[in-house]
């Protein structure tokens, strides 16, 4: 695999926005219930992505890409928490892998990165949600996250259809 994977800094991420609202718009187009409806269109992803500029610079938020050849493969965000009580926490969110990427062990990659930072970062705690059922649940698993329940009709997938998460968590260490 001639993939490289990388944290972006605010500086580095508008060389790579086309490429990460192309992953966006695969991702909802195929199903992926990411927070977006089946009519996502490259102007909202772009605003969405607009919003994540914003916590790059303000350093609430991490974001890795996966690339091959100049094409974004997967990318992968970290959500710090920024209050007090609890700054030994962070929430993996959009965890994407390009459909046409699949089962190359990119998600995993990515999310070895995100594990790695966040103990750099002292974030022991790590959590996420997902839809109940998705095949991103045996990943999480595998990855050594617990599943402590979900939500019964908690978000919309892009069809409009409600649907349940399901919620994990990792520790990576305890806060001192």
């Amino acid at each position: 695999m001639d993939m490289t994977l990388q944290r972006l800094s605010a500086e580095q991420f508008a060389a790579y926005r086309p490429g990460l609202i192309a992953l966006l718009l695969d991702a909802v187009g195929h199903g992926a219930s990411v927070g977006f409806l089946a009519d996502l269109d490259a102007q909202a992803a772009a605003e969405y992505f607009a919003q994540v500029e914003v916590a790059l610079h303000d350093g609430s938020l991490q974001l890795w890409v996966a690339c091959e050849h100049g094409q974004v493969l997967g990318s992968v965000q970290l959500s710090l928490c920024q209050k007090p009580n609890g700054l030994n926490r962070a929430e993996i969110q959009k965890l994407l892998v390009l459909s046409s990427a699949r089962r190359r062990g990119i998600a995993r990659l990515l999310m070895q990165a995100v594990e790695q930072e966040a103990v750099a970062l002292k974030r022991g705690l790590l959590y996420l949600d997902t839809e109940a059922g998705s095949a991103a649940e045996q990943l999480y698993r595998h990855l050594g996250y617990s599943h402590i329940g979900g939500l019964p009709d908690y978000a919309c997938g892009p069809d409009g259809i409600y649907l349940a998460n399901a919620i994990y968590y990792k520790t990576l260490s305890r806060p001192s």
